[in-house]
């Protein structure tokens, strides 16, 4: 099995699930730069990424696109439905695909995906589905921990550090 597309729940994995209001009403989110560091080598190595959200947010908006993830969906109910329909488009399927979420809107695309994986902080019930429980917390460098976990796997190590050096 070759993971091609990794998928990225937003809020308790991108980000430590912390919602931040300013007095004016905006909305405040903290993202690790070390997570984005590892997408952009992901991409990099030739490999798609897609974030698939349930709240929709302009800076998560922003996020995606300083990253270059061009495979972006916000106010999503139905998370596995979605990526049925991503799949379809980039004609790659499940056992190719590798997603991270933390609570319960994700156990289905969790379920769906060929390895799942959780931050160390996630939902005791999602704890329970997912293929690896990761060291890190949401928002800690979960997501970097799972892209090198699939680095390793996938015998990339050496195109992962070449591409740096």
């Amino acid at each position: 099995m070759s993971i091609k597309l990794i998928v990225l729940d937003v809020d308790g994995t991108m980000t430590d699930s912390h919602i931040t209001y300013s007095e004016t009403g905006d909305e405040i989110k903290s993202f690790n730069v070390k997570d984005g560091l590892a997408i952009a080598s992901w991409r990099k190595l030739g490999r798609q990424v897609a974030i698939i959200t349930g709240r929709e947010s302009q800076i998560v908006a922003r996020r995606a696109k300083e990253l270059r993830i061009e495979h972006f969906y916000q106010g999503v109910d139905n998370k596995k439905e979605v990526l049925h329909s991503l799949l379809e488009k980039l004609d790659i399927g499940m056992d190719e695909v590798a997603a991270i979420g933390d609570d319960l809107n994700d156990i289905s695309m969790l379920k769906a995906a060929a390895l799942s994986f959780v931050p160390r902080d996630a939902s005791s019930y999602v704890d329970k589905i997912a293929d690896v429980i990761l060291t890190k917390k949401g928002g800690d460098g979960a997501v970097r921990e799972m892209i090198e976990y699939l680095i390793k796997k996938e015998g990339l190590e050496k195109k992962y550090l070449e591409l740096w050096d």
